[in-house]
C-alpha cells in the first residue's frame, strides 16, 4: 500500500509501485485537472507539487511519493500563491485552448513560492519549460507579475 496526502486528503493506494503518479491521480482518485501530454516529462502538462516542489507526474513512480504531500490543480487555490495566480490568469485572459493551463499554473505557483518578485528572465526560464502551443507566454508573464503584486499587497488587488 502506498500512502498519499493529496490536496489535504489521505489515501491508501494499492497499486504497482512503478505506476506513474499521473495515472493514480487521474484514474484512481478522479483528479482529472492534471493532464497527460507527452508522457516523457517534456511538455509540463502533468505538473503537480510534491512537498511544494513542481514535478512531472507522468514519469514519477507512485512509490517515490509514498508519504509525501501532493498538490494538484484542484487543490492549488488553497494557497495564497495559487489563489493569486488563478485570479491573475482570469484577469489577463491567459488561456486559449487551455490544455497546458494546469501545468502552467502549477509551475507559476512554484516560481512565486521560491521567488516572490521574479524578473522577466526568471519567468521566461521557468515557464518556457511548460509547452504552450497557443503561445500565450506574454499573457502568462503579465499574469505572474500581477499575482506577485497581489501577494505583496497581502492579497488585495
Amino acid at each position: 500500500m502506498i500512502s498519499l496526502k493529496v490536496n489535504g486528503e489521505r489515501y491508501e493506494i494499492d497499486v504497482n509501485p512503478d505506476t506513474p503518479l499521473l495515472w493514480v491521480l487521474r484514474e484512481m482518485l478522479g483528479l482529472t485537472g492534471t493532464k497527460y501530454g507527452c508522457g516523457m516529462a517534456l511538455c509540463g502538462a502533468c505538473t503537480v507539487h510534491v512537498d511544494g516542489e513542481a514535478i512531472r507526474s507522468c514519469v514519477t513512480p507512485i512509490s517515490s511519493v509514498d508519504g509525501k504531500r501532493i498538490t494538484t490543480i484542484e487543490g492549488i487555490k488553497k494557497t495564497k500563491e495559487g489563489k493569486a495566480i488563478q485570479e491573475a490568469w482570469i484577469a489577463d485572459d491567459v488561456p486559449q485552448c487551455g490544455y497546458c493551463q494546469s501545468g502552467q499554473i502549477m509551475a507559476a505557483v512554484a516560481l512565486l513560492k521560491r521567488n516572490p518578485k521574479p524578473a522577466d528572465t526568471d519567468i521566461d526560464e521557468t515557464m518556457g519549460e511548460i509547452l504552450c502551443r497557443c503561445g500565450t507566454y506574454q499573457r502568462i508573464r503579465r499574469a505572474i507579475h500581477r499575482a506577485a503584486k497581489t501577494i505583496a499587497k497581502g492579497g488585495k488587488k
